[in-house]
């Protein structure tokens, strides 16, 4: 049984997944917070996560995939008072982009996780939870809010790499900070208004990162395999959640931690605030989202994805190259032997998830390979694993440059002068801008 292999952002290095087959992989991935539509950074996480999935069941493991709903949260409150004039009506919102989500994620080829859980479900298991942290001495009350204790974690900021005393030093304090410590974070918010929910302490809700301890508890346990989620998690929100887990059951909580990179627009982090933010939905608008998980699997998960609509033209040639070129081939899911394109393929992907690796080996195999039954493994490869349907795009209008001109005249004299050899290239060179060239008499 050959190695898996993933980056665990703990230590920064590659660490082979040691986990039995006789028992499931529970993987716990941080999912939206549903006040607005998902947006491409969303869509690339999920992406790469549900392709982790797809290649640790390939690999014959079982896996308990966590993946929630943060439906519950001041951004949400702040849209429900705007649209429907009363912030206790975030429900409505949160159902309706709950669903949104679904049917993106669900165009993207993404399987359903094996649960996800919302966090008004669990407010009870998040009361109890704070309640034990206190007991714990872990968390302290002030002023009906609890705050867990940074300074009762002796590995706190081991996950992000900082130290705490220059995190303190660079703290804001304000004059009537109820905080110990300018680090401490809430893990239950006090609502003098009421609306919400009863706890010991008084009426409130709960934290932001209280929420993945309590829910990757409740449906994976005290200590999980791998927890997964976008680069820009990893502070606070993972180390806050890393050190309430521990301060309770005790360390590690995550063995693996695998963490994704940015989407960039123009070099710089997506944004809402740059003004260079794009939601899922507004990709689709332009491209199927079949290009968009090509193009996600064609960068490896730990590097920045630039993203341009310039470039998608060029992601989407390349995948209806992949459509045309297994059009007439049928999925093999039966393993080869030796040094096969499907069992490179699949060293790529368990090498930490190499997919643009695993992607090279397919197109060098449209190019060299005439056994069908190899290149029906290449296929199931491209379809089960990495999650590309590869069913034909619809046909787009195409404007006719003076270069396609070009080419399709100096083509037309090469076939004058029984230039096969010339006419045959050109059309290839066609076909790779996206242009299809019929002959007829």
């Amino acid at each position: 049984m050959a190695d898996i292999r993933l980056t665990n952002t703990m230590s920064g290095e590659k660490e082979v997944l040691v986990i039995a087959k006789d028992r499931p992989i529970n993987l716990y991935v941080c999912g939206i917070t549903p006040y607005d539509y998902a947006h491409l950074g969303h869509g690339r996480c999920y992406v790469v996560f549900d392709t982790l999935v797809r290649m640790l069941k390939s690999e014959g493991h079982v896996v308990n995939y966590c993946r929630n709903f943060t439906d519950i949260d001041d951004k949400l409150l702040a849209r429900a008072q705007r649209e429907l004039g009363d912030q206790y009506a975030y429900r409505m919102i949160a159902q309706r982009f709950i669903d949104a989500f679904g049917e993106d994620v669900a165009q993207l080829n993404c399987l359903s996780p094996s649960c996800q859980p919302r966090v008004t479900e669990v407010i009870p298991e998040i009361i109890l939870f704070i309640q034990r942290l206190i007991t714990a001495g872990k968390a302290y009350i002030a002023n009906n809010s609890v705050y867990f204790s940074v300074d009762k974690d002796i590995c706190y900021g081991c996950l992000s790499k900082r130290s705490l005393d220059d995190m303190r030093a660079g703290a804001r304090v304000d004059i009537n900070d109820e905080k110990k410590n300018p680090m401490d974070f809430a893990l239950w918010k006090f609502e003098p208004e009421g609306g919400f929910w009863d706890s010991p302490w008084g009426n409130g809700r709960p934290g932001w990162h209280i929420e993945c301890s309590v829910m990757a508890h409740k449906y994976l346990g005290e200590h999980i395999d791998i927890h997964g989620g976008g680069m820009d998690l990893i502070f606070p929100h993972h180390e806050n959640e890393r050190a309430q887990s521990e301060g309770l059951f005790g360390s590690p909580y995550v063995r693996y931690w695998v963490h994704n990179a940015f989407v960039r627009i123009d070099k710089e982090k997506m944004s809402k605030s740059l003004g260079n933010f794009f939601t899922l939905r507004q990709v689709f608008e332009q491209f199927d989202p079949m290009v968009v998980r090509f193009m996600i699997l064609g960068l490896h998960y730990r590097s920045p994805l630039d993203f341009s609509f310039t470039d998608m033209a060029g992601h989407e040639k390349g995948y209806r190259r992949l459509v045309r070129a297994f059009a007439e081939i049928e999925p093999v899911e039966t393993r080869s032997q030796g040094d096969s394109p499907s069992e490179r393929m699949r060293a790529f992907l368990i090498d930490d998830l190499n997919t643009p690796g695993a992607l090279g080996i397919a197109f060098e195999s449209i190019a060299q390979l005439c056994d069908h039954d190899e290149l029906g493994r290449v296929k199931w490869v491209l379809q089960e694993v990495m999650g590309l349907r590869l069913q034909p795009l619809p046909e787009k209008a195409q404007e006719m440059t003076d270069e396609i001109k070009a080419l399709i005249n100096e083509r037309v004299v090469a076939r004058a002068n029984r230039d096969w050899a010339k006419a045959d290239a050109l059309r290839e060179q066609l076909r790779e801008l996206g242009y299809e060239v019929q002959d007829a008499k």
